[in-house]
């Protein structure tokens, strides 16, 4: 996977913020991995909002760059059945997800790794006078008790970034109720293999889709300042499974005729062609 865009927009003074000054591939633990998500999403949160503030919304529900609509999704149930339904969103960032599940009666926890985008949250709970809660915590280790909710969520929010996502999924299996369902949508894995750019340079395989080191950027210490980290499609099935979870559905939500936009390395020249978002609908069973 090639280093993201962070020449301009989102990215770039957060870069200057942690010290990044180059790009590994290495093996990253969580704790490193997690110090890594927690800084840069502190350092970048502001200019993340500025770029693409307008694109999620301050309340509303959208899986991804693709913009599938929860309201038109359904993929956390029919219209009607979110009411008094306790919610949590894994990766909330400033939480427009769990604001509009509050609009649809829904009762949402909003957590999140990063203390800069909470801030934002709560600026944003009270701008839209729509008051969720904030728990700043990790994946890897939810602060709830088990059979806590009957639902959870996570668009493109913190599983692409967690070093254990088996874990990370037993985690909610564990707070979850009985026949709870948990929706996530993530970088659609084929994507690991090219570049990240969304213009013609974006469409030749540069590397193997089954290499799952990590990539880095680091300071000059060689301390990791942003982490992603790929699993196969299948790494993704089984962490689920593994997890104790039941997969009901997994959408690949195709480009959208009118949309013409760009957010990163999502494009329509690209979208047309392949997948870039996978949402994986599952449910705990027992």
């Amino acid at each position: 996977m090639t280093a993201p865009d962070h020449s301009a927009g989102p990215g770039a003074r957060a870069e200057t913020v942690v010290g990044t000054a180059g790009v590994a591939r290495r093996a990253v633990g969580s704790a490193e991995s997690e110090a890594a998500g927690r800084r840069w999403w502190d350092a970048d949160a502001e200019d993340y909002l500025a770029e693409h503030g307008a694109d999620i919304g301050d309340a509303e529900f959208v899986w991804c760059p693709e913009r599938l609509h929860e309201g038109d999704a359904r993929l956390l149930g029919p219209p009607g059945s979110l009411t008094g339904k306790r919610v949590l969103e894994v990766g909330a960032g400033s939480a427009p997800c769990s604001r509009w599940l509050a609009r649809e009666g829904a009762h949402p926890v909003a957590l999140d790794v990063s203390g800069g985008m909470l801030r934002h949250a709560a600026a944003l709970n009270a701008s839209t006078g729509i008051d969720v809660p904030l728990i700043q915590a990790g994946a890897e280790h939810l602060p709830f008790a088990d059979g806590s909710f009957d639902l959870a969520c996570s668009a493109f929010g913190a599983i692409p970034f967690v070093a254990d996502p088996r874990r990370a999924m037993r985690e909610v299996h564990r707070v979850l109720r009985p026949g709870g369902r948990w929706v996530f949508a993530v970088n659609h894995p084929i994507r690991w293999a090219f570049p990240d750019d969304p213009g013609p340079a974006g469409l030749t395989v540069n590397q193997s889709y089954f290499d799952r080191t990590p990539y880095l950027e680091v300071d000059d210490a060689g301390r990791a300042t942003y982490v992603e980290h790929h699993r196969t499609l299948g790494d993704r099935i089984r962490d689920v499974v593994a997890a104790g979870l039941v997969l009901e559905d997994l959408v690949e939500p195709e480009w959208p005729e009118t949309h013409d936009g760009v957010w990163g390395q999502w494009s329509r020249l690209r979208g047309e062609l392949m997948p870039g978002t996978a949402i994986f609908v599952t449910r705990r069973s027992s």
